[in-house]
C-alpha cells in the first residue's frame, strides 16, 4: 500500500483522564475500562473505525482513529461516541471521564499508578530513566495529530510548515493552566512541564520545536542518532530505541510515513478538540503551499 500524500489523511488522538465520579480524584483504572470493552485485559481494544489505547498513567485511556480518516469532518461525533461509550462502562465502577491537558489537583509525586500489563518493559525503563512521577509524565493529556507525506519531498515540504506554525499552536489550545490546586500563570502548564521532562537527556526533546532536517538522512544524522546515542549508557537493552522515543512538539514517524504534532492540549469536548484541529491544518496547508513564503525561505528558520 503506497503512503497517503500531504493532507489525505489524518490521523488524531485524544487522551483523558479517569476520574473518580464522586471526587473527582484520579482514578487508575484504564486496565478495567479496557477489559470492560474488549471483553479480556488488553492494551488495545477496537470499535471498527475508532479505537483505544493505553497509555503510561493507569489513569488515562486514548481515544484514536483507527487508521488515518480521510477528512476531519464527522470525527467529533464519532470521538463523542467514544466519549459516551467509556463513561457508561466507567459508571458501575464509580468512574467517569474528564477532559481538559492536566488534572488541577492530582499530586503526581503519590498518585502516579505506571500500566502495570502488556508493554511495561517500556514504561518502566521510561520511569527508570527519566522519573515519570510528575505533571510533565503522567499529569497530561494531549491531542496528537498525524499528518501524512509520501516521499522526502514531502517530508521536508510538513516538517518545514509544521515547524513554522508550531510556536503557535500550545497558546490556540491552552487547556491546564492550574497545577497542584493553584494557578501556575501559565495557560498551558502542561506544555511547561513536558518540556523539563528529558532533563537528564536533552537530546530527547530538544528545545520542543524540531530542528532543521528535511529528508529521513538529515533527521537521522541530526535528531535520531544523537537521541539514541546520548540513551545508550542508561537503555543498554535498547528497549527504547525507536523512533516513538522522540518526545519533540513534532516528531517523524516514518514507520507510517506521518509527522505527529504533540504541542495540544485536549479541550473540554471533542468537538472543540476537531474544531483546534482543524485549524492546525488549515495554517499548516497554506503554509505547505507556499502562500506567504516560499519552501527555501521556510526551511532557513
Amino acid at each position: 500500500m503506497s503512503p497517503l500524500s500531504l493532507f489525505e489523511g489524518f490521523g488524531v488522538e485524544l487522551e483523558y483522564m479517569l476520574v473518580d465520579a464522586r471526587t473527582l480524584d484520579v482514578y487508575p483504572a484504564a486496565d478495567k475500562l479496557l477489559e470492560a470493552a474488549g471483553g479480556k485485559l488488553t492494551a488495545d481494544v477496537e470499535f471498527g473505525d475508532q479505537a483505544w489505547s493505553n497509555e503510561l498513567a493507569l489513569h488515562v485511556i486514548e481515544f484514536k482513529t483507527n487508521g488515518p480518516a480521510p477528512t476531519l469532518e464527522g470525527l467529533d461525533k464519532r470521538f463523542a461516541a467514544d466519549v459516551t461509550r467509556a463513561n457508561a462502562l466507567l459508571a458501575p465502577i464509580g468512574g467517569q471521564l474528564m477532559p481538559t491537558g492536566a488534572h488541577p489537583w492530582m499530586d503526581p509525586k503519590t498518585q502516579t499508578e505506571i500500566w502495570p500489563h502488556e508493554y511495561n518493559a517500556v514504561y518502566s525503563a521510561f520511569n527508570r530513566i527519566f522519573d515519570c512521577q510528575g505533571h510533565g509524565w503522567s499529569n497530561l493529556q494531549s491531542m496528537h495529530l498525524n499528518l501524512p507525506f509520501a516521499g522526502d519531498g514531502e517530508f521536508g515540504r510538513l516538517h518545514a510548515a509544521i515547524r513554522l506554525i508550531l510556536p503557535i499552536l500550545p497558546a490556540l489550545a491552552a487547556s491546564s493552566p492550574i497545577l497542584d490546586g493553584a494557578a501556575t500563570g501559565f495557560a498551558d502548564a502542561r506544555m511547561e512541564a513536558y518540556s523539563r521532562n528529558c532533563a537528564r537527556i536533552p537530546q530527547v526533546s530538544g528545545l520542543i520545536v524540531p530542528e532543521r532536517a528535511f529528508t529521513r538522512r538529515e533527521y537521522e544524522k541530526r535528531i535520531l542518532n544523537p537521541m539514541f546515542k546520548a540513551l545508550r549508557p542508561q537503555d543498554k537493552e535498547g528497549v527504547l530505541r525507536f523512533e516513538w522515543l522522540n518526545a519533540r512538539g513534532a516528531i517523524a514517524r516514518f514507520e507510517r510515513d506521518a509527522i505527529e504534532i504533540r504541542v495540544l492540549d485536549v479541550q473540554e469536548c471533542p468537538a472543540a478538540d476537531l474544531a483546534v484541529a482543524a485549524l492546525a491544518v488549515a495554517a499548516i496547508r497554506a503554509v505547505a503551499a507556499e502562500t506567504w513564503q516560499d519552501l527555501k525561505a521556510q526551511q532557513k528558520w
